[in-house]
């Protein structure tokens, strides 16, 4: 099932207007560092336990390019009684049709892309130092793709949970609540 598209500046209206509300369907690391300072923060995971909240409303829902909430379209839909739409290009389209977004850029960076950082530095590391200076080095990267393999398989990621456990992260956490 899909949901109808809204453009930002449709979607603006219907809010100004107070015919709508918005919900940011991402984490709450991704919304802590950016996001539509009226959006409502619901995570995917939290949607059903919110749901009672959104009845009879209309709702425009949205993540960061608009590609999480239209594979998410049938769970959103039935979140809702109203009306219920996607925003056209998601966050991205929003700040693209000028119009603004608040950024805490003291908050870490999204727990995904710091895995996707620590795992390419670790990969190019190891090649690295397996080049030049013993080949055992490449047994790093191997077990780094290893690694992404099981969590991709299996849902369970060992170095974003290592990576939550950093100070940095858990000052975060501490912060939102969390």
């Amino acid at each position: 099932m899909t949901l109808q598209t809204l453009s930002p500046q449709a979607a603006k209206a219907l809010l100004d207007e107070g015919k709508a509300v918005l919900v940011d369907i991402r984490p709450a690391d991704e919304h802590a560092r950016e996001h539509i300072a009226i959006a409502r923060n619901i995570p995917m995971d939290q949607l059903p336990a919110a749901a009672p909240a959104l009845q009879g409303r209309a709702v425009v829902f949205h993540c960061r390019s608009g590609q999480r909430t239209r594979l998410n379209a049938q769970a959103l839909r039935a979140a809702t009684s109203g009306e219920a739409y996607v925003l056209e290009g998601g966050l991205d389209g929003w700040k693209q049709a000028g119009l603004p977004v608040r950024r805490d850029t003291s908050q870490p960076l999204e727990l995904q892309r710091q895995v996707m950082i620590a795992a390419g530095t670790l990969v190019t590391g190891g090649t690295a130092l397996g080049t030049v200076v013993s080949p055992w080095f490449y047994l790093l990267p191997g077990f780094v793709g290893c690694g992404l393999v099981f969590a991709g398989l299996t849902g369970f990621c060992g170095m974003a949970r290592l990576l939550m456990k950093m100070p940095w992260n858990r000052r975060a956490l501490a912060a939102t609540g969390l």
